[in-house]
């Protein structure tokens, strides 16, 4: 015989009375502690939920990142980072540079 453990976190939650009140009477019209009726409605909200990570790490959804090629160039730039093989530039030194 197989048994499957699952990992469970720990977390202590402050409610409202009211909030409190209406829950407890809820669990108890089911027959179950608040405790279980709590952790059953976040666990089928929780598995209810579709959650996507989009690739485009624009936090305002630039689609200047939907492009590929754009993407490519942010995460080469960044990898030459971690390498040590790029230099900063002040904005005095790009002027100059540019002959601004």
């Amino acid at each position: 015989m197989e048994t499957t453990t699952s990992k469970r976190k720990r977390k202590n939650i402050d409610l409202p009375a009211e909030a409190f009140t209406k829950l407890s009477i809820l669990a108890s019209a089911q027959g179950k502690s608040l405790k279980a009726y709590i952790e059953n409605l976040l666990i089928s909200k929780a598995d209810s939920l579709k959650i996507e990570i989009s690739p485009n790490p624009s936090p305002s959804g630039d689609p200047w990142f939907d492009d590929p090629e754009n993407l490519a160039i942010v995460k080469q730039g960044i990898e030459d980072i971690k390498r040590g093989d790029s230099k900063v530039f002040a904005m005095e030194e790009i002027e100059k540079l540019l002959g601004a």
